[in-house]
């Protein structure tokens, strides 16, 4: 269901999250798939093709979990609104994915990859319930933070791939009044 004003894409959403994940042996043939589909995403794929996993697997590590003396881009909005993991805002999100019959499983709930597929899921819902709901999702989670965080990516990234990636989540946000 396209909610006025929001993005209408579920399937950019969902590949947005998707590309947060961990490089695996199989996510670059997967991304030269996705890049057939994505022309944003060749630049990124054609660099990624000439480096060993392991670096790549260094910079996402880098980036979002672990970097030394500091982790330039944590994906979890606890840590841009509250400056430390599990805040409140893991809270909310939480009750509000159980309001809407999802779980996050072992993730946090504040994890952008959580935050952008309950997004999805509710472009995807047919009732006018999801709107009220995709409010609270994007107005007092997502918009708050995830422009910080796509800005950051934008500066902090080594590789395309995750440049490109702020560039897009940014994007997202830009067009919000």
């Amino acid at each position: 269901m396209p909610i006025p004003g929001k993005p209408a894409d579920p399937g950019q959403l969902r590949l947005l999250a998707g590309l947060l994940a961990g490089p695996t042996d199989d996510s670059l043939a997967l991304l030269q798939v996705l890049a057939d589909d994505h022309p944003w995403l060749r630049p990124g794929v054609d660099e990624l093709a000439a480096l060993p996993l392991d670096q790549w697997q260094g910079e996402h590590t880098r980036l979002f979990v672990n970097g030394y003396p500091r982790t330039p881009c944590p994906p979890f909005e606890s840590a841009y609104r509250h400056g430390c993991m599990h805040g409140t805002a893991t809270t909310q999100l939480g009750d509000l994915y159980r309001r809407l019959g999802l779980a996050v499983g072992d993730i946090p709930a504040d994890y952008l990859g959580a935050e952008l597929e309950a997004a999805t899921w509710l472009l995807e819902q047919p009732d006018a319930h999801a709107t009220e709901l995709w409010d609270e999702l994007w107005n007092n989670h997502l918009a708050i933070w995830a422009g910080r965080f796509a800005a950051d990516l934008q500066s902090e990234s080594e590789l395309r791939l995750y440049r490109d990636l702020g560039e897009k989540i940014a994007a997202l946000f830009e067009a919000q009044p």
